[in-house]
């Protein structure tokens, strides 16, 4: 999983006065967000209860809820607050959206504890996500012929993600990431050379001490990799999809052995098979998650491996496509 400023994690919401009415409100659904920095994120927007409320995925981390979410005219306005490692509040910023037909037009102004602004206001865009559709019969789903995606000998097939310290290499037919932690090493993530649609993948991986890694599906969709043996559920937990769906049961291994995965990916609909245990069936994916290389869910992408955190191990790693 990737670090990010810890956001307060409330839901409390600004009244909304006279603004619209649910149903006629524009800015309820999810939106594809291409954030100033360049990178992907996610805004969803819902009520309830005749009050809106909003969750925002910035960058990195997790899909979190905000502080405020109001409409103001044809304005949407949504508020996040930043705080420091003692807790206490260090930054306010407001995030205000014009609608265009399925585009948003987006502005963020940020403002410290005591409201003066920090650094200059920034714009960026959003586009609005096309309805899930329904959940697909995978028992009538045709795959193609596997794909071998490791070679047992070297990494033909696979590049860095970006320029960064190389930690992969394979031995004795393994895939390995190892980090060493130092101030002046960045350790990168590896993807396919070849990019994918709806695919089903199957691969092993063991853990290592402290393992935190993840496979990312279309480098959109991350599939937790953790060491979280006999650790309560939870969505950044070992199979889960990072900060977005919980595994509905507890089905890893202990560190150090190898791990089965069965992973397939159909219309935006996810299944996780651990060690032939279904702890996701076949449920939707709402958005992008942290670490995704686009927020843009509807165009092909490839496979990569979160290596930039901590060692880990895969081998065995078969994809299927989908015939369409």
């Amino acid at each position: 999983m990737f670090s990010s400023i810890r956001l307060l994690s409330f839901s409390a919401v600004l009244g909304l006065g006279a603004v619209l009415n649910a149903a006629d409100n524009p800015f309820i659904g999810r939106w594809a967000l291409t954030l100033p920095t360049g990178g992907a994120g996610w805004l969803g927007v819902e009520s309830k209860d005749g009050t809106l409320s909003s969750s925002v995925l910035w960058g990195g981390g997790s899909v979190v809820p905000t502080a405020g979410t109001k409409v103001d005219g044809d304005t949407l306005i949504v508020t996040r607050e930043q705080k420091n490692k003692e807790g206490k509040l260090s930054a306010i910023e407001t995030i205000t959206a014009k609608i265009e037909g399925d585009a948003l037009k987006l502005t963020t102004v940020k403002k410290n504890a005591e409201g003066k602004e920090i650094g200059q206001p920034a714009e960026f865009a959003g586009k609005r996500i096309a309805d899930i559709p329904a959940k697909p019969d995978l028992a009538k789903v045709k795959f193609g012929d596997p794909i071998q995606l490791l070679n047992g000998k070297d990494l033909t097939g696979w590049r860095l993600l970006k320029e960064a310290d190389n930690g992969w290499s394979v031995v004795d037919g393994v895939l390995q990431n190892r980090v060493v932690k130092a101030k002046d090493k960045h350790f990168g993530n590896l993807r396919t050379d070849a990019e994918f649609e709806d695919f089903n993948l199957k691969t092993e991986v063991r853990t290592q001490e402290g393992s935190n890694s993840g496979i990312y599906l279309r480098g959109i969709y991350e599939v937790q990799i953790m060491e979280s043996f006999g650790k309560p559920l939870d969505s950044h937990h070992m199979g889960a999809l990072y900060s977005r769906i919980t595994p509905s049961v507890n089905a890893e291994k202990p560190i150090g052995e190898w791990q089965t995965l069965d992973i397939t990916l159909v219309d935006r609909h996810l299944t996780v098979i651990l060690n032939g245990t279904t702890i996701i069936d076949n449920q939707p994916v709402l958005g992008c998650t942290g670490g995704a290389m686009t927020s843009d869910e509807f165009k092909p992408g490839p496979l990569y491996l979160q290596g930039d955190h901590t060692n880990v191990d895969y081998r065995n790693m078969v994809l299927r496509p989908v015939m369409k």
